[in-house]
């Protein structure tokens, strides 16, 4: 059975995505980023064909195959549509967790203009040897969680999310169990972090 791959991404509609970061560029420069990332993750992840790649969208009324309309740089091989459902990120990855419960899974978001193929193989070549996998970010959370068959009844509870405990506090849920880390990548979610991605453009 096939690894699966689950981007985890916002409907992109202008002033619904992006919100810290469209505080300080605007809410269509953070519609245009959103849109870049999620179309060039999309791109780069349905090229293969050694895993299956599902785009789980929020709001939920979105995964229909009416999304595609007017999405440049759509795929070649559309990803299958999913929505991640209500509560917050823990419930939602939770939600796909179960979803997904007898195949190694990997949940990765859009928001990350490092990331590379050769990170998501990293990714499952760890699934081989770990019970979980993480993808830290430089701000304390995480780009990727990836989970085996064997993996924690709740492995999101309790998480204060979208602050420096977000890894730290899931790490907790898998006291005891193989973990592996991948390399540290910066996310975008603030203005600041656009002046330091644009900044290290033109360097």
């Amino acid at each position: 059975m096939k690894d699966v791959v689950v981007v985890f991404a916002r409907a992109p509609r202008l002033g619904a995505v992006k919100r810290r970061l469209a505080a300080g560029i605007g809410a269509r420069a953070a519609l245009r980023f959103h849109r870049a990332m999620l179309a060039r993750l999309l791109r780069m992840l349905c090229a293969g064909r050694s895993f299956d790649t599902v785009l789980a969208l929020t709001p939920g009324s979105a995964a229909r195959p009416g999304f595609w309309h007017g999405f440049s740089g759509r795929p070649a091989r559309r990803p299958a549509l999913i929505g991640q459902g209500g509560g917050d990120l823990g419930a939602r990855m939770q939600r796909a967790a179960g979803r997904f419960r007898h195949r190694r899974l990997l949940i990765v978001g859009c928001d990350i203009p490092g990331l590379q193929r050769d990170d998501i193989d990293a990714a499952r070549r760890a699934l081989g040897r770990a019970e979980a996998v993480f993808g830290p970010t430089e701000d304390g959370g995480y780009w990727l969680v990836g989970l085996g068959p064997r993996r924690p009844a709740h492995p999101f509870a309790a998480v204060r999310w979208s602050g420096p405990h977000a890894l730290g506090d899931t790490l907790a849920n898998f006291l005891g169990r193989r973990i592996a880390l991948l390399r540290t990548l910066r996310d975008v979610d603030t203005p600041q972090d656009w002046r330091a991605l644009m900044a290290a453009r033109w360097r």
